[in-house]
């Protein structure tokens, strides 16, 4: 697994074009204060951000107090209150501090999950998750980008043209795909109907599926759903005649050679980056700087109960004494 994924890294990119997008974090006004009922929402805005590998994360600061993006672990929000922790920092990037309308720039070169904090308030804390930049077009297994779409091949003995393409066009994990073909007789330019053949799917060196099926005028498709990243080779054998048919052909005649029927292409599955990204930002808890919306709800509370419970206090006393006037005045 350890050799696919570096594999797929290193055709990455090779295959991906050099170009990135720029984005904005916010360090809202009041993003220094740590109590529940400070204006900020956010300590930064957005708190979470995914981003693609080459892409530039602008911070910039619109709150009075001067701050920094440091990379590492906050303390929350009152884990500070000891004075002995201040958060953990780590090395890959450090703003230093910068004041109110400045900025801090920084490139995310590597993909992964990266924490920072403020080093001055330490309980501003965000994430950005940094996930593959992946093709927007159809390629082989080597990156090499199929110019027509469908692709085009044909059957060793050049009786058969056979059109794939698949939708979507870049395949992922978890993702169904769906493989959509046509089988031709490249004489005529004719459709070939009832053609029939065996499809496999070989990934990572492994047959992951096999099946039959027969063509129509249409053509015909296939699901499958890629559990794993990896190169694949999509490959249709013994593709004849499955009977009478009004459309001649010299496809027709059964191969003298089935290996003569054969036709094969190739494609690349990706990781998901929305599942990277889930599983990555599973256990991830970001503490909002919003005051906490119960809070007045609270606050109602202790004023009202407890006057609520003064007044039955009183109410039961004047009944009690009531009724034990009346007690004392029927002896």
């Amino acid at each position: 697994m350890i050799k696919i994924t570096l594999a797929i890294t290193i055709f990455l990119i090779l295959v991906i074009p050099a170009y990135a997008n720029n984005h904005i974090v916010n360090i809202p006004f009041g993003a220094h204060d740590p109590n529940l009922n400070t204006p900020a929402e956010h300590w930064y805005d957005p708190p979470v951000k995914r981003i693609n590998v080459g892409d530039t994360v602008k911070w910039i600061n619109n709150d009075r107090e001067a701050h920094t993006v440091t990379s590492g672990e906050g303390t929350g929000r009152f884990g500070w209150m000891g004075g002995e922790k201040f958060g953990q920092p780590t090395d890959e990037f450090d703003s230093g501090l910068f004041k109110q309308g400045d900025s801090f720039s920084y490139t995310f070169e590597e993909k992964g999950l990266f924490r920072y904090f403020c080093t001055v308030h330490p309980w501003m804390e965000g994430v950005v998750f940094v996930g593959e930049q992946l093709p927007s077009y159809p390629h082989d297994a080597e990156g090499n980008r199929y110019e027509e779409f469908p692709i085009i091949k044909f059957t060793h003995d050049g009786l058969i043209e056979l059109d794939l393409s698949w939708e979507p066009k870049v395949i992922k994990t978890n993702e169904k795909v769906q493989f959509i073909y046509q089988t031709y007789d490249p004489s005529s330019n004719t459709n070939l109907n009832k053609m029939k053949y065996d499809l496999i799917l070989i990934q990572n060196g492994k047959e992951v599926f096999r099946d039959k099926g027969v063509t129509t005028v249409g053509g015909d498709f296939k699901n499958y759903v890629f559990e794993e990243p990896g190169p694949i080779k999509i490959r249709f054998e013994n593709i004849v005649s499955s009977g009478t048919s009004g459309i001649t052909s010299p496809a027709r005649q059964p191969p003298s050679d089935p290996s003569a029927r054969t036709v094969e292409f190739s494609a690349m599955v990706y990781e998901n980056p929305d599942e990277a990204a889930s599983t990555a930002l599973q256990d991830v808890r970001v503490q909002p700087a919003q005051r906490l919306e119960l809070q007045y709800e609270i606050l109602v509370l202790i004023i009202v109960v407890p006057g609520a419970l003064a007044i039955i206090a009183i109410l039961k006393m004047m009944y009690g004494k009531d009724k034990r006037q009346k007690s004392s005045s029927a002896v």
